[in-house]
């Protein structure tokens, strides 16, 4: 019996990654509830389980009084003849470990104990699910789709089930039952029930995790991700900077040929991805981030986090993009609110320069700048 139990015990250690002493104790506990069950008390009993033999020992602590009428409790205490009975050296007033049979406990005492044992196992199963998950809140993870519950996707991860809501859906994202995906950990709470984990396919770190993964010069921290603007299922803007003068940091993201930024854009299915270098000036990050609008110029005050940028006539409607989309990302990734004007839009506005958007050393080589305020001619 004592060798079923052992190898039930590394079973359960393998499989459910729960420890051997944790599983102890339970038996333990569950013993000490049988009692309590049987004799109605057990604030004297004990149990010991040597931890490698899996061999164990109930007793009870009894107090040796003269004579059996002056046992007043028979589960505390013990007469000295009884007590001789156990022990020879055994006289009034000593303390003896008067060993219990568990095979005397009774059918209800006997549920309750494995009852007891159950409980635990799946407490602690739920436990070690848990910290395992937590572990990986804010991460990326591969989940299989199980099935659609009305608008929301039950994922396995493993060993535990996750829920991707409609609102952490990409529109337009259709996915069949045993399909592999990749999601983002939003967050792991414990619950009663087990832990409850909420993922994404939506949040902007879904991206920034998979170029992690996917680019080893950010992995080693050769390269940075300073700041991420997504619309999901449309587009994305990374901007990037290089710790190394020597690496170029969109190169390293983009990879041979596209190869890294394509792999990303398959997982991400077909959502377009433009990365661009960061810059510490504000004026030059927002023209890269206005990419791919060529910008003639900007001026930003970094106080009031805003932005008068100016695009050629033809760039205007690339600079903003469909829908607006080119210039809301771009905002987003810079921090700044960014108004964009035409050449001819930006002349005609009252108290209008050049010199406003453009290093004073520069503005001159604007062909058409005559030097007087407001007035252009065409270039």
């Amino acid at each position: 019996m004592n060798k079923e139990l052992m190898e039930a015990l590394d079973i359960l250690e393998k499989e459910k990654e729960i420890s051997k002493e944790t599983l102890f104790e339970a038996i333990e506990n569950s013993l000490l509830t049988a009692c309590k069950n049987h004799f109605g008390k057990a604030d004297n009993v004990k149990v010991e389980i040597d931890r490698e033999t899996c061999d164990f020992l109930v007793y009870a602590e009894k107090e040796v009084v003269p004579t059996a009428e002056d046992v007043e409790d028979p589960v505390l205490q013990i007469s000295l003849d009884d007590a001789q009975k156990i022990s020879s050296k055994a006289s009034v007033g000593d303390v003896i470990h008067v060993e219990i049979k568990s095979k005397e406990f009774g059918r209800i005492a006997t549920q309750n104990a494995k009852n007891v044992i159950l409980q635990k196992i799946r407490e602690e199963e739920r436990s070690v699910i848990y910290n395992q998950y937590f572990e990986k809140e804010r991460d990326v993870v591969t989940g299989i789709v199980q099935r659609y519950v009305g608008k929301n996707i039950s994922i396995n991860l493993g060993k535990a089930d996750a829920l991707l809501t409609e609102a952490e859906q990409v529109k337009g994202e259709v996915f069949r039952p045993t399909e592999r995906i990749k999601v983002y950990v939003h967050e792991v709470k414990n619950t009663p029930k087990g832990p409850r984990i909420s993922v994404s396919r939506t949040h902007p770190e879904l991206v920034k995790r998979l170029f992690e993964a996917e680019v080893t010069e950010i992995k080693d921290g050769t390269v940075e991700i300073k700041s991420i603007a997504r619309e999901a299922g449309s587009r994305t803007k990374i901007a990037v900077w290089s710790n190394n003068p020597d690496v170029d940091a969109v190169g390293a993201c983009v990879g041979m040929n596209g190869a890294r930024v394509n792999a990303i854009v398959e997982e991400l299915r077909g959502e377009k991805i433009d990365v661009v270098n960061w810059d510490e000036n504000p004026g030059n990050l927002i023209q890269n981030a206005l990419s791919p609008a060529k910008i003639v110029a900007v001026f930003a005050d970094p106080e009031e986090k805003t932005a008068k940028v100016v695009v050629p006539d033809y760039q205007l409607s690339l600079a903003i993009g469909k829908e607006g989309q080119n210039a809301r990302l771009a905002a987003r990734l810079t921090g700044y609110k960014i108004d964009i004007k035409s050449e001819t839009q930006a002349k005609d506005a009252p108290g209008f320069r050049y010199e406003d958007y453009i290093d004073d050393e520069d503005y001159e080589e604007y062909e058409g700048y005559e030097g007087e305020e407001g007035n252009f001619t065409e270039q």
